[in-house]
């Protein structure tokens, strides 16, 4: 004998399509405040730690120049010496006697010419090294022993060669600069996957579409280290070349402040040194994370 369908057979028996529709739970966004704390508990963490080590080593300093007899001056005095100068660095009383934005903005102005100079040179010869095993036999040894040549050895043949000290300094940081971009180039170069190559040989990639597509993408990361070395020379061989040529930059304006034994004065053009030589080495670095994105190999 059959049975009816029960009330309970019946209603397990409808269609899927006939079920409550699910409700996509999104997340909850943390309020605003947490993420402001966050960020600042983050910039904390990285600016804290250099600031403290920076206190401690300017008191260290203050204590054991303020003693009599001390060669140095003390921050607080080298602060009383330069005011004037740190308040307007733009001040222009003809020939050398500038402010300091105007010594250093000569200075980059040098280096900015001589490493984009090195920059392009320096690319295209690790390219061939680094691509061709007969250029690497031929040239590689040269550039070993010229990379050990000191940046002001350089000095004098560049002012017999172009009897101008603007010119000499230029020549002064690009071969200077130029080494290390070569080198870290054609190691670049010289590590491209063989499954790069066989894919470029596969599709028929030409020697241009090769070099834009493959060959600088994959030694990127090789490059800007390279450029980021170089820029670190430069700055150095320009500080260093302008001491002896002479005229606007920063160089001279430490000799000059030398042989007029203003020790406050260098103190002070040190410090402005040393932040825009890690300005530009940030620059290169924050350039180079950009280019490499997705190209750095793990």
């Amino acid at each position: 004998m059959n049975m009816p369908a029960t009330k309970i057979e019946v209603e397990t028996a409808k269609p899927a399509s006939a079920a409550a529709p699910v409700v996509a739970m999104t997340p909850k966004r943390p309020p605003r405040s947490e993420t402001y704390a966050r960020m600042a508990r983050e910039t904390a963490v990285r600016v804290i730690p250099p600031l403290v080590v920076i206190a401690l080593l300017m008191l260290v300093w203050e204590l054991v120049c303020r003693r009599a007899g001390s060669a140095l001056p003390p921050p607080s005095r080298v602060f009383k010496d330069t005011k004037e100068l740190i308040l307007d660095p733009f001040f222009d009383h003809g020939g050398i006697d500038k402010g300091l934005f105007w010594h250093l903005s000569a200075s980059l102005q040098r280096v900015a010419l001589g490493y984009s100079l090195s920059a392009i040179a320096g690319i295209a010869l690790g390219v061939l090294v680094g691509q061709s095993v007969w250029a690497m036999r031929g040239l590689d040894p040269l550039f070993q022993v010229l990379r050990t040549i000191p940046p002001l050895a350089w000095l004098p043949l560049s002012l017999a060669a172009f009897r101008d000290g603007q010119p000499s300094a230029i020549f002064v940081i690009f071969i200077t600069s130029i080494w290390p971009i070569i080198i870290n180039t054609a190691v670049g170069i010289r590590n491209i996957p063989q499954d790069y190559r066989n894919v470029a040989a596969v599709v028929q990639l030409n020697p241009l579409e090769f070099f834009a597509k493959i060959m600088i993408p994959a030694a990127a990361p090789y490059i800007f280290t390279g450029l980021r070395i170089g820029i670190g020379l430069s700055w150095l061989a320009i500080v260093a070349a302008e001491m002896l040529i002479g005229g606007v930059g920063i160089g001279f304006f430490i000799w000059d402040a030398w042989n007029s034994s203003h020790i406050s004065e260098i103190v002070l053009a040190l410090f402005y040194v040393g932040i825009i030589g890690f300005v530009l080495d940030r620059l290169i670095a924050g350039l180079g994370k950009i280019v490499t994105r997705g190209t750095a190999q793990g």
